[in-house]
């Protein structure tokens, strides 16, 4: 097997309607691809499920250190204030690092 190599997984919770926007700044910030997947659970906020037309969705990309950073200071001047957004940044080992700048 190649080398294992560490990269973020830049995980985020928003309401649904923001999807486009999000997987749009996501390319313009460098990210080769990404998953969307349905969301829903219950927070600092109380449940989320349900409570905005079209629910929440869950956005996950693998990233270098660098642009998760890029990223994550995005989400917090662009979307943290106004909009129900939570994102996280986790290590993930991968194979052929060179896929995610």
């Amino acid at each position: 097997m190649s080398e294992l190599t560490t990269v973020s997984l830049i995980t985020i919770v928003a309401e649904t309607a923001l999807k486009t926007r999000l997987a749009k700044d996501l390319k313009q910030l460098g990210v080769s691809g990404y998953t969307v997947s349905a969301a829903n659970g219950e927070g600092s906020r109380n449940r989320r499920a349900g409570d905005v037309e079209g629910g929440n969705i869950m956005i996950q990309c693998l990233a270098s250190r660098e642009s998760s950073l890029k990223i994550m200071t995005h989400l917090e001047a662009e979307y943290f204030e106004n909009y129900a957004v939570v994102a996280w940044v986790s290590a993930a080992e991968v194979i052929r690092k060179e896929r995610y700048t």
